[in-house]
């Protein structure tokens, strides 16, 4: 695949993945990006995945035929993307290594080898020279491992940006950009949401045209479109006007009670209701609802003098990625205790900027009559 006339795709599409990071379902596969740049001298950025070692090296020939790289750029040392460093070092012993001082140490702990005699270590402001063009580097600790350095190539306006504008699935998927762009930045990214932002800063200078992640599809047009998605989703922004809810049930009754809740906030005119059915969906869809809308209910039964475990399961992956900046209410229910909503609380206590619904929903056992005229309540309050 073509990038411009001077940069070329040779990354490799995995449609054998399950789990991606041993946790995230990609049904559609994933896509592990790396890229040649051809000047007077050669540069490589960044590998892919072990186990496509020999169809990469194989991608890269085709694009060079007879030349050879001067240099390949490790920007993240994730095993995805380091994991032929070795393997390209001894195919080409004569480039250099290019990354930050934190990713030389990974590759000693990774692969037994720093490359000490073949070091170029570089930092914020670096520049290399190709010959006709200068690559300049930034950092981007944290987003999402601290060693991150991104690269722009002065001369194409190119921004190759490690992780960051990253998202599931293989290239060849017909798929939505913004929801599996989504579920990757909360899954993968989204504690480090002022990281990402000191990014965006930075590539806020730059005149940039095209975006060239390590995951998912080049980026060359209505670039405002993603980097203001990138934006409210590093910044906990609401993307999307409408109420979330997430729920357990163990014989139904809770269920039962958000069904009609979700019913009256529809009948309101609620502009988008979500429900999650957390014992039976995927987590990291939930928690990209989450993120994306700006009210949220927690509905669950007491369980073990607590709460369900996967709403416990649920409220840590959300407090963990810093939720904050939302409008919370809350669904109990238990037979011989209402200890549900303290302990979801509790779970929040740490949380930013929530705002917490008046109304709330205590049911013992099953719904009565009181439980419908407070799901009304709060479906009035969310809609207001």
């Amino acid at each position: 695949m073509e990038i411009t006339k001077s940069i070329k795709y040779v990354g490799v599409n995995d449609r054998e993945i399950d789990l991606f990071e041993g946790q995230y379902v990609v049904e559609n596969g994933m896509a592990y990006n790396s890229y040649v740049i051809l000047d007077e001298k050669i540069a490589v950025m960044d590998t892919v995945d072990a186990r496509f070692g020999g169809e990469w090296l194989e991608n890269i020939k085709s694009v060079l035929g007879d030349r050879k790289p001067d240099y390949l750029v490790v920007q993240h040392m994730e095993p995805d993307h380091s994991s032929n460093i070795n393997l390209f070092a001894d195919a080409y012993p004569e480039a250099k290594i290019v990354a930050s001082t934190k990713a030389f140490t990974m590759m000693k702990q990774f692969y037994g080898a720093d490359f000490a005699d073949r070091q170029v270590v570089v930092g914020e402001g670096s520049t290399l020279s190709l010959g006709g063009r200068e690559l300049a580097f930034a950092t981007a600790p944290m987003v999402h491992w601290p060693e991150v350095i991104v690269t722009y190539d002065t001369k194409e306006k190119v921004l190759f940006s490690a992780d960051a504008f990253g998202k599931f699935g293989a290239l060849d998927a017909d798929e939505d950009w913004a929801c599996e762009a989504r579920r990757y930045y909360f899954g993968i990214v989204g504690k480090y949401g002022v990281q990402a932002q000191a990014l965006l800063k930075k590539a806020a200078a730059l005149d940039i045209e095209i975006i060239c992640p390590l995951h998912g599809p080049v980026l060359t047009e209505n670039l405002g479109y993603y980097i203001n998605l990138y934006d409210i989703w590093s910044s906990y922004g609401v993307e999307s006007e409408g109420v979330m809810i997430a729920f357990t049930s163990v014989y139904g009754n809770t269920r039962k009670a958000v069904e009609l809740l979700a019913e009256k906030l529809r009948e309101k005119g609620c502009p988008k209701v979500v429900v999650n059915d957390l014992a039976r969906c995927d987590m990291a869809e939930a928690v990209e609802d989450a993120f994306r809308y700006g009210k949220i209910v927690f509905a669950t039964t007491t369980y073990n003098g607590e709460m369900f475990p996967f709403m416990h399961e649920f409220l840590k992956a959300l407090t963990e990625r810093n939720f904050q900046n939302r409008t919370v209410g809350f669904m109990e229910n238990g037979t011989w205790g209402l200890m549900a909503e303290k302990f979801m609380r509790r779970a929040l206590e740490n949380s930013k900027n929530l705002t917490y619904t008046e109304a709330g929903v205590h049911i013992k056992s099953a719904m009565n009559e009181k439980n419908i005229e407070e799901i009304e309540a709060l479906a009035e309050e969310l809609c207001r």
